[in-house]
């Protein structure tokens, strides 16, 4: 298929760095005598990174080997704040001992439901001011434009419940995770970790006018994701080309850095970082980052700016990349792999997924264009577009622009300058801060269109078509340069190099009076004030406790070769049940498996039934014949109904694509799941959201022998978790029993501890005893 191209390389083995420039192979130390006199070994030239000096600043173990991270902050929405509140409450929770953000650009415009938006966000102000916390209300700023502005330093540690969880280019390791993790941080625990691989992203040229950052992003992300270069890696950007970018613009790529499954991302910092952080009141938050005289890498990607083109990712993911010259020369032969690619994915008989007839008269056209959220709408962004758009319209036909500032500053600084003016003299819409258009809650497309975006995912149904009333639109990521010089021609797909255009680079004039006229800022305040809760705001149910030995039913099988979160729990319409653990369970895999809740409801019946000291079996006359079978395997002659654990488990190839949103695992365990079988989990933080609400992170290496509806029986579960997890034997309870093993990666020992508890609260309410 056609998707070269030469802007992007990646090294094969780790390398040398020397004085931030200079590039030897790992294999090729020799050559390092012409740098220095003494050449240090691989281990003590790892040391010299960036990402080494900030993770043993915030590492409070005695073994750099084995990480336990203390954060300088937090930040959540409004999808995840109220299920971590309510976790970490349940847990013993007194105060937040760190600032944490909370703010409201999810929920904000969703009209399902009634009341219960705005119950999520009085319930949020309610526990800041009782717990310390700063409250950010709705349409005031995206989730990471306001840490950008307010809260990301150079040396800091950031968490968030937001995967897209990225302050590198400010000098801040930020790491996107689920709520969990952050339950963990606000009881005082810590993020465990081995020590990750370090990947040097290495810069060099400058880019053409009219490439933006989602270009540059884009073609990172189209040369590593699919290979797994830095997957749960430390993406260090180093290099003379950050230079000739400024900090927003560097923003603007950090942020893409998690649709390469990294774990973080790291920048070197400069004078530009700090004439960003000055102009945001920040001076002390700024501190020189560079790499030592001698560093070592475990890989290079190295990055060649001047040779970019704006470039363009397809449905359904950001790395189906190509340049947007290469599809315009070749639309015919590359929508036509893209239609087939796609209907594999979709997977639905009922639905056509159409690209081709968009194309006109030799050229593609799209229906609507979008410059949105914490990607898109950073002020440098947003002037760039607004400097194409100026005297044109945007026509009135299908094509539509709505363009949405990531934060009120961001918007009161657009409006001084004219740029708000010359977008909506367009016909573009103008909308306030909100990360809708990201994740399916705002401008959804028809049916049929294509919409493109410079927001961050292009997931299948992601911009808010519902497949199961047979809908289907689909989202191209664009550069926001790209999506105008577009609108400029009537929806005709064009990339922003076309045109001749005087960018005027405009330094932002930051005013932050409108945070300060409306956002809560309690940290270290506590007021003794109740929550607020609404009708739909409901605490997590009680969950089992592991047993000695597990029975799983197997409820749905996905041979996908990656399966993204969107898919396991939907974005969209359903965020205003994310308050409501059993009403949020019920959209659970309903985009890729309709018959999953009603299979997984049933098996977590006779779990309900056991726990009350019911035998299971007397309600279900199979179980008996599964029991029976049991018993015949060595060493379970007398295996106990009562003392079984009785769950649900789903098998995939690769779950765990995309969002941190614990929803993904939590809806699963609420629904009775047990475990995952997995060929491998696609990130760090998917298979972390698995083990905090207590559901086994499986490892299948074998043939695939089970199927939907078989029950698959682990004995001795609990005791291997103490021993060897790499061999751990498990029977497929058929008309024959059929042995095979899976196996379990590495586990702290908090985690092997969550997993006997049945979950992080089950966990943590053990400890307060």
């Amino acid at each position: 298929m056609i998707k070269t191209y030469d802007s992007v390389k990646l090294y094969p083995s780790g390398v040398y760095l020397i004085d931030g420039k200079d590039i030897v192979k790992g294999n090729e130390k020799e050559k390092l005598s012409s740098f220095v006199e003494n050449i240090p070994s691989i281990e003590e030239a790892k040391k010299g990174t960036i990402a080494y000096s900030i993770l043993k600043s915030h590492n409070i173990s005695n073994d750099m080997n084995k990480l336990k991270i203390k954060f300088d902050a937090m930040a959540s929405h409004d999808i995840t704040y109220v299920g971590i509140i309510q976790t970490a409450k349940a847990s013993g929770l007194k105060n937040f001992p760190i600032p944490y953000v909370l703010t409201n650009c999810h929920n904000t415009l969703c009209a399902v439901g009634g009341t219960i938006n705005e119950d999520d966000h009085m319930f949020g102000l309610s526990a800041a001011k009782k717990y310390g916390g700063i409250y950010v209300p709705p349409h005031m700023a995206v989730i990471h434009q306001y840490m950008r502005e307010m809260m990301a330093g150079c040396g800091k540690m950031i968490l968030g419940s937001d995967s897209h969880t990225r302050y590198g280019a400010l000098g801040t390791m930020a790491i996107g995770e689920g709520g969990g993790e952050l339950v963990k941080q606000l009881l005082g625990d810590t993020y465990d970790i081995d020590y990750p691989k370090v990947v040097a992203i290495y810069l060099t040229g400058k880019p053409k006018n009219g490439v933006g950052p989602q270009d540059i992003a884009l073609a990172i992300i189209g040369k590593v994701f699919k290979c797994g270069y830095v997957k749960n890696k430390v993406m260090e950007f180093i290099g003379p080309g950050i230079s000739n970018l400024s900090t927003d613009y560097r923003n603007g790529i950090d942020v893409m850095t998690t649709e390469t499954t990294c774990l973080t991302s790291i920048w070197r910092t400069d004078e530009d970082t700090k004439s960003y952080l000055s102009a945001h009141n920040r001076q002390k938050d700024y501190k020189e980052l560079n790499p030592a005289k001698i560093t070592y890498y475990d890989g290079m990607v190295y990055v060649d700016l001047s040779k970019i083109k704006p470039m363009i990712a397809l449905p359904f993911h950001p790395s189906n990349v190509y340049e947007i010259e290469t599809l315009n020369e070749n639309l015919e032969e590359i929508l036509k792999y893209t239609e087939e690619e796609g209907s594999k994915i979709i997977d639905n008989p009922n639905i056509e997924f159409k690209l081709r007839d968009k194309i006109v008269d030799g050229k593609l056209k799209v229906e609507q264009g979008i410059i949105a959220g914490c990607a898109g709408g950073t002020y440098s962004n947003i002037m760039d577009a607004a400097s194409i758009i100026k005297g044109h319209s945007c026509g009135n036909d299908e094509f539509s622009l709505s363009v949405y500032p990531s934060s009120q500053p961001v918007m009161m600084e657009l409006v001084k300058n004219g740029a708000i003016l010359d977008f909506m003299s367009s016909g573009a819409i103008i909308r306030s801060a909100f990360c809708g258009p990201c994740f399916g809650a705002g401008d959804t497309p028809a049916n049929n269109m294509l919409s493109i975006r410079h927001t961050t995912r292009n997931f299948l149904n992601r911009e808010g078509s519902k497949p199961g009333n047979r809908q289907i639109a689909s989202v191209a990521l664009m550069d926001a340069r790209s999506i105008a010089a577009t609108a400029v021609n009537k929806g005709i797909l064009t990339p922003a190099t076309d045109l001749d255009v005087e960018y005027k680079t405009q330094e932002i004039n930051f005013d932050p009076i409108a945070y300060k006229n409306r956002v809560y800022n309690g940290y270290k305040i506590l007021k003794n004030n109740e929550l607020k809760y609404g009708p739909n705001i409901k605490d997590w149910p009680k969950m089992s406790s592991l047993t000695e030995n597990i029975l799983m039913k197997v409820t749905s099988l996905i041979e996908d070769p990656v399966t993204t979160t969107d898919e396991l729990i939907p974005s969209g319409e359903t965020s205003s049940y994310r308050s409501n653990p059993l009403g949020l369970a019920e959209f659970t895999l309903s985009r890729r498996d309709p018959k999953y809740v009603g299979k997984a409801k049933l098996v977590d019946k006779l779990e309900k039934v056991r726990i009350e000291n019911i035998n299971p079996t007397t309600i279900d006359d199979n179980l008996i014949k599964v029991f029976k079978k049991i018993r015949t395997i060595k060493g379970n002659e007398n295996i106990n109904p009562l003392e079984t654990e009785i769950g649900s488990v789903i098998y995939a190839v690769k779950p765990g694509d995309g969002s941190a949103r614990e929803q993904a695992a939590s809806c699963q365990r609420v629904l009775g799941g047990i475990a995952n079988i997995a060929r491998e989990y696609a990130t760090k933080r998917y298979r972390s959201n698995l083990i905090n609400w207590g559901m086994i992170p499986f490892l299948l290496d074998g043939d695939l022998e089970f199927k939907v509806d078989d029950y698959i029986y682990v004995p001795n579960i609990k005791a291997l978790l103490e021993k060897d997890m790499t061999k751990i034997p498990a029977y497929i309870i058929g008309e024959k029993i059929k042995e095979f093993y899976l196996r379990i990666d590495n586990m702290t020992e908090d985690e092997i501890k969550i997993i006997k508890a049945g979950s992080l609260i089950n966990f943590n309410k053990n400890k307060i005893r």
